[in-house]
Parts: structure tokens; sequence; C-alpha cells
């Protein structure tokens, strides 16, 4: 039999990054053990939030288990209101909960929303991995946007609006991740309305993907898209990063309040196609997790917290490795390392293109696993990297914390090391790893 044919589109899709990680250790492991070594590798490359999903969240999954009937295909009623209390209390959104509608995650609300609204999508680079294949996968336009270090690779208004200029008159849709994946950067409201103006003016909507919302460090400063642009903005976030249940795989997707019913009914026609719907007991144990709950209050504060100190001491650590500029998050948990002060040397020892520089990494002696290139839509001479600081047992790191929270500078340096050791000696490894570069 002849072999299957494929359509070509999938051919152009990149490797999701979970994969790509896993790879690169697996080949390089192999490569390793070939000559005898054996030695440990440094894991900044694949971001997952390292914590416990909350108790309140675990029994209530166990105690629905149960249910396993079909449910709608836009949700249950009972999680969407929910989920809209949840909003207004955290980020003062007055929505509707007919206006949201619950899916398979994140990624799969944001693959439903390219299939189906017209135009061609905007994505800043750099960027998380996930927008640019989808949009391949489904055959859809799509233009990059490069933004600046000087600007903290933020959208630039007045650049926004030149590259806007330059494009067909017509609906298009532009991504806003806040805060962002890989640079850590959280949006000013001031910011936020100078991308809304240039928006309004061009017609242009916005999916505001803010699945790190609850992760700002400083979270009063968090505002939402959705209040500053209501009527152009699909907000998309859920359960996996400040909750850390990426294994739920539920999501919810807040849609413009100028929406038509519609486009409403058009987005549950394709999930119900699709899907049919999100797991039913997992829509049920959802409630508990957007209901008010202390426990999830001190949760959020606690991992909010921890990510905060983890950030802080990993970025200053990287910004003390000559040639290495890192980027200081204030959300999420990722920053941007900066290699192009190295450039000549990783040309020499052959990286020539930004997609080497996570081979380079990753290769013996260093064994630093990072994403970088195409997986960050950084450009082929741009040497950057997205470095992800979630190595350590959150499990306990949270426990320590709730024992005895540190109170200066110094005792979260001490927390750092005490609970993150794979992390900090992967800072030794990098400094290692640059001075071989000049050798």
């Amino acid at each position: 039999m002849k072999e299957v044919a494929v359509e070509p589109q999938v051919d152009e899709i990149s490797m999701p990054e979970n994969l790509r990680v896993g790879l690169f250790v697996s080949d390089q492991r192999n490569r390793c053990s070939e000559i005898g070594c054996d030695a440990q590798f440094y894991g900044f490359g694949f971001g997952q939030s390292p914590f416990h999903v909350p108790p309140p969240l675990q029994r209530a999954l166990g105690e629905s288990a149960a249910e396993g009937y079909y449910s709608t295909a836009e949700g249950i009623e009972e999680l969407r209101f929910a989920i809209s209390d949840f909003n207004k209390r955290h980020f003062s959104l007055d929505v509707d909960p007919s206006r949201i509608v619950v899916g398979h995650g994140t990624k799969g609300l944001i693959y439903t929303l390219f299939s189906i609204i017209k135009g061609s999508v905007i994505i800043p680079s750099p960027s998380w991995i996930g927008y640019a294949p989808q949009l391949k996968l489904c055959r859809r336009d799509y233009h990059v946007l490069f933004t600046s270090p000087e600007n903290g690779y933020k959208i630039d208004p007045s650049e926004l609006d030149e590259s806007l200029s330059e494009l067909p008159e017509e609906q298009h849709l532009l991504i806003l991740n806040n805060p962002h994946n890989p640079t850590g950067a959280v949006y000013s409201e001031e910011e936020l309305e100078g991308i809304s103006e240039v928006c309004k003016n061009h017609d242009i909507l916005v999916l505001a993907d803010e699945i790190y919302a609850l992760t700002t460090y400083q979270i009063e400063k968090f505002t939402s898209m959705g209040k500053i642009y209501p009527e152009g903005t699909f907000i998309t976030n859920g359960l996996s990063k400040d909750r850390s249940a990426g294994g739920y795989r539920l999501g919810s997707c807040i849609m413009p309040n100028c929406c038509s019913e519609q486009l409403i009914n058009d987005f549950t026609k394709v999930a119900a196609t699709v899907y049919t719907n999100v797991s039913t007991p997992t829509q049920i144990a959802a409630v508990a997790a957007y209901e008010p709950n202390q426990e999830i209050e001190e949760y959020f504060e606690i991992t909010r917290e921890i990510h905060r100190i983890m950030g802080t001491y990993m970025s200053a650590a990287f910004n003390e490795i000559d040639g290495i500029k890192a980027t200081v998050p204030e959300g999420s948990f990722y920053f941007l390392a900066d290699f192009n002060a190295l450039s000549a040397d990783l040309k020499q020892k052959g990286a020539k293109t930004s997609n080497d520089l996570a081979k380079s990494l990753i290769a013996h002696p260093h064994h630093i696993t990072t994403i970088s290139g195409d997986a960050v839509m950084a450009q082929p001479d741009d040497f950057v990297a997205r470095i992800a600081f979630v190595d350590y047992d959150g499990k306990s790191a949270f426990e320590n914390f709730q024992e005895s929270s540190p109170k200066t500078a110094s005792e979260e340096e001490v927390f750092v090391r005490v609970n993150a050791p794979k992390m900090v000696a992967g800072v030794k490894a990098l400094e290692r790893y640059a001075e071989d570069l000049r050798i």
C-alpha cells in the first residue's frame, strides 16, 4: 500500500514546545550515553507551573467524577456564571455570562477563533510558539510585528499604526499576550490605551491572551484589555497557569461586548462540531476554582510571590553573565535572554542562526535546555532564548513559604538557593557555556 498522504500545511507547522524540548533532551541524552556521560540537564525550556492543583479544585474533581453526561458546547451555565463573577472580582470586568464560552483549554479556544474570524492575524514578535502553527494549520494569513528590546519588546502604538496602514483595509485580529510569554512584560493601563486607540482607528479586533494575568507580581497593576477596549476584544484565560491545572484542559473566552448572538452561535456550533463539550466532570469541578474561596485566594498570593522571587533572582543572575542580557519579568514565569553580544562567538562555534542557539546550549557538556529561534518567532539573526524558571519542587517551595516567608532580599536569595538548587546550578552551567564560547 502507498504511504498515507498528508495535507501540505501539516509540514509547515512547528513542533509544540513541550515536544520540542523533550526531543532535544532525549536526543542529547542518547548522544551523551554513547560517550558515557550521565551529567545533569538544566531545565529552562519547558514552561509549566510547578505547583500543585489547589486542594478545593482537587476535591471538587473527585466529587464530580460520576457526572458522565454530555453537557452544552458553550459550557454549563453554573460555570459561566462563576467565571463572570470571577472576572468582576479580579479584573473589574462586568461580563454577561452569555458572552462567555468554555473550551478545551485556551489553546483550543484560540484555534476556534482563528478558524471562524475573517481577516489576517497580527503576531507581535517575540511570541509564544503556538499562534503561528495554528494559523498555518487552518490556512490563515498572518503578519509578524517585530518589537524592540529598547521598548521592552512591547507593542509600540506608532509602529503598530504604521504596520496596519500597509495592510489591506479589512478586518484584522491583533494578538496581545499580557503578561507576555516569553519576556515576562506586563502592559500598563496607559500602554493599553495607546494600543486600543490605534485598533479603534483601524477597526482592528484584539485577541487578549491573558492566561498569565493572575501571575502578575504586582497584581494591582494588571489591567485587562477587555476593560480598555471591550467592544473589540476577545479575552482568553483558563486554569493552567494560575491554578496549575494545565492537564484539566479548561479555558474560557469572553466575547466582545458588541458581538452578535450569531457570532456566539457560530462559535458554539464549531465547538460542538469539533469536541462536543469540555469534560463535564471537569466543568463541574471548575466551578469551585472560580467561586469565592479563601484557600484559593491565598494560593494565588503565595504562588505569585514565589514566581516573583524566582524570576527576580534568575533574571539578575543571567544579567551578571558577561555577554548575556535578560528582561526583568513582571509576571508569568518566563524572561527573554539576549545572547547577541556573543553572536560572533556562536557563529564561530557553529551556531549560525537563532534556531541553532538552543541546540548549542543543550549540547555536551553544557546540557542547558531553552527555547530559541522559530519557537519564539525570533528572526534568524536574533540570538535570543526564552527562559522558563520553574525547574523546582513547587509543592515543597509552597509549604516552605507558608512556614516562613522571606522578608528581605537576602532571605529571598536564600529561599531560591534552598528551594531551586537545579536552577542555581543551571546559572553556573550557563556561565561556563559563555566562557567556553570565547575559547
